[in-house]
């Protein structure tokens, strides 16, 4: 899958395709529908399927005082849009500036100039431009067709959002972010040297930082986890959050990976699979019961992960 992030640097043979424009948080089973039906004209019409987005997410441009609130990293969200099937993603830089322009001239700079389409998905409530006067009449009065793609709802009748999936994971119910996403939530980061606390104490970590993905509700986890240049989860009891017990300043992810030698892995990446929040985070009175209590976590962790699958 091509990627473009400007738009100067989209090619020739991205032109004529079949877009889905949004901003595609989390890629959730909603998101798939609609990337599934434009796919499908796509290949009805010979043409190439392609995606428009924004980075960042125009929310952080509006409201930068906001705690992370993202669902997925923008590694991540490419790499879910690509399962998708999409040829191309086009990834444009969205500030002030962009935000200014008016719904026209959207139309006319990057639509129509820049990309050509065959034929344009968006949501229903798919709004753009100045002040978001823009909708999908404003697409069609310029001469290209468009599907407003109406809300997917799941067995309960509720329509999957970016919004459930965030208030499911800051609550720390991943079982249901999960099922509203389609697919395994997962953090993922680059494995940094830590204080060395969890060594100390017999439980060593590999720590990676959360970045600026939403904190999910912090606590200890049940988690898989799998290292840069290995094909297996591995089972870990992690704690995401900030270690009350040692007064960590910025929120992170501590895997304690089981039946695992302490080797050097430092430097190399590692994606954490969160599969049930076990408990919140507390402050010991002593390192013997903070130790008990980790003991309890990682059997906990070994309970739970002998039945699900990595």
């Amino acid at each position: 899958m091509k990627v473009f992030e400007s738009i100067d640097e989209i090619t020739g043979d991205a032109r004529g395709a079949v877009i889905a424009i949004g901003n595609f948080d989390g890629v959730h089973l909603g998101h798939q529908a609609l990337l599934a039906d434009a796919k499908k004209m796509a290949d009805a019409k010979h043409v190439p399927f392609g995606v428009l987005t924004f980075e960042p997410h125009p929310r952080a441009v509006f409201r930068p005082d906001d705690p992370p609130f993202r669902i997925t990293s923008v590694e991540l969200k490419r790499e879910r849009l690509a399962r998708s099937g999409a040829d191309f993603v086009t990834s444009l830089p969205f500030d002030w500036d962009f935000a200014s322009q008016s719904a026209d001239d959207f139309v006319q700079n990057i639509l129509l100039k820049s990309l050509s389409p065959a034929h344009v998905f968006v949501g229903a409530d798919f709004r753009f431009g100045q002040l978001r006067k823009g909708c999908t009449d404003t697409i069609a009065a310029h001469g290209i067709e468009v599907s407003p793609f109406s809300p997917v709802c799941g067995a309960n009748a509720e329509k999957y959002s970016s919004s459930d999936i965030r208030g499911a994971l800051r609550i720390g119910d991943i079982e249901k972010a999960n099922a509203v996403l389609g697919w395994d939530w997962e953090i993922r980061g680059t494995i940094q040297r830590g204080d060395r606390r969890g060594h100390e104490l017999g439980y060593p970590t590999a720590n990676v930082p959360l970045g600026d993905i939403l904190h999910p509700s912090y606590g200890i986890y049940a988690t898989w986890v799998m290292i840069e240049g290995e094909s297996e989860w591995r089972m870990a009891a992690t704690n995401i959050g900030i270690r009350p017990m040692f007064e960590l300043k910025v929120g992170q992810v501590e895997a304690h990976i089981l039946d695992m030698d302490d080797i050097d892995i430092y430097g190399k990446k590692l994606r954490v699979r969160p599969v049930k929040r076990l408990r919140g985070e507390a402050k010991f009175t002593s390192l013997e019961a903070l130790i008990e209590q980790i003991e309890t976590d990682c059997a906990e962790t070994r309970k739970i992960l002998a039945s699900s699958c990595g």
